[in-house]
């Protein structure tokens, strides 16, 4: 996962502009990979730089790059967290490379996966129709919110620190739910204080009809996974864990 540094002006454009990287071995084997990507359009600014939609040539695949201007003296805090991150519900990083310009600026660019919606969109499109979100989507979204967060806290021990709408990403056709954005986000140094909290609020009686085996999205379509646990529940009581994990679900590998 990682790295040769492609040459690109920050004055450049955007739209069309091929960034090329080259991925070495894994497991330090010398194999290398060239990867190149068109970028397509900016889909998020701010302070911290930009966002980017581009597609990989080689692949076809379409992902999200974040550009960030980098202090040569301090690591990225953001590309270290999301390097010990593995969860459906929090975006995931593909790889990463370096970037420069001809005034020697050197840019971190994170590749991750692209997700076309986010939760603040969701909102204005409801609010734009005078309508109110549908309750089963209030359900998954909270749901899934709940669970990328128990997520962050118990296994890599981080505190996102800017959850609002804008970093609550949406796919509008599975309808599953991703944290992004931590580039505010800390390790968590305690020992005041359990985070099951989030566990328990995704096994509250509210969330029992995503539990439903019957439970499909009003378009017909199955729910996206709700059940894949993974490090989240270890330490976690076994009635809690009785309840997260519905029957038709238990025994399955």
């Amino acid at each position: 996962m990682l790295h040769q540094a492609s040459f690109m002006e920050e004055s450049d454009p955007v739209n069309g502009h091929i960034i090329s990287t080259t991925i070495g071995g894994k497991n330090g084997e010398p194999k290398q990979t060239t990867i190149s990507y068109v970028a397509e359009r900016v889909v998020g600014t701010g302070s911290f730089g930009i966002v980017f939609q581009a597609k990989c040539l080689e692949a076809g695949e379409t992902v999200a790059i974040k550009k960030v201007l980098q202090d040569r003296k301090y690591k990225n805090r953001e590309l270290q967290l999301m390097r010990s991150m593995d969860h459906p519900n929090v975006i995931s990083l593909r790889h990463f490379f370096y970037s420069t310009t001809r005034r020697d600026e050197l840019f971190l660019n994170l590749v991750m996966e692209y997700v076309p919606e986010t939760l603040y969109g969701v909102l204005r499109h409801y609010r734009s129709v005078n309508q109110r979100m549908p309750l089963i989507y209030v359900k998954l979204y909270t749901y899934q919110l709940f669970r990328g967060l128990a997520y962050i806290h118990t296994v890599p021990g981080v505190c996102h620190r800017d959850v609002k709408p804008q970093n609550v990403l949406v796919d509008p056709l599975t309808h599953q739910v991703k944290l992004c954005d931590f580039g505010s986000a800390k390790v968590l140094v305690c020992f005041y204080f359990e985070f099951y909290i989030h566990l328990e609020a995704c096994a509250h009686p509210f969330f029992d009809e995503l539990r439903d085996a019957n439970t499909r999205l009003p378009n017909g379509r199955p729910l996206p996974s709700l059940f894949n646990f993974k490090q989240e529940l270890a330490g976690a009581s076994l009635e809690i864990i009785d309840k997260l994990i519905p029957d038709h679900v238990k025994g399955q590998p």
